[in-house]
């Protein structure tokens, strides 16, 4: 399940070991992930820049089962997938994170 933490200005959410902060007052947003034990360098983008927020789904060809995820897609195409326990997280999540940056 997403961790999500908001205030007027800033929005954390945090779902496995990928973190994502969403700043007004900077206005940028930053990905951090880590990988086994180790902190991956942080990417950062401006807030201006994120074009659409949407739920990802897809099937996982071994066993059958649905993968959902939040992703941020970024006006150059690059998209950042934020995991979700299933899709109905993924859909809450995509809205909070919408509702936050005032798309609709």
């Amino acid at each position: 399940m997403t961790n999500i933490e908001r205030t007027p200005q800033r929005m954390i959410l945090k779902s496995g070991s990928t973190t994502l902060t969403l700043d007004k007052e900077a206005g940028k947003v930053t990905r951090q992930r880590k990988v086994l034990l180790w902190a991956r360098h942080p990417t950062e983008s401006p807030l201006s820049d994120i074009a659409e927020v949407k739920v990802d789904a897809a099937t996982d060809p071994m066993s059958g089962a649905e993968v959902c995820s939040t992703r941020l897609v970024l006006r150059t195409g690059v998209g950042w997938a934020l995991p979700a326990a299933d899709k109905q997280d993924a859909t809450a999540t995509t809205a909070a994170v919408r509702e936050f940056l005032g798309l609709h």
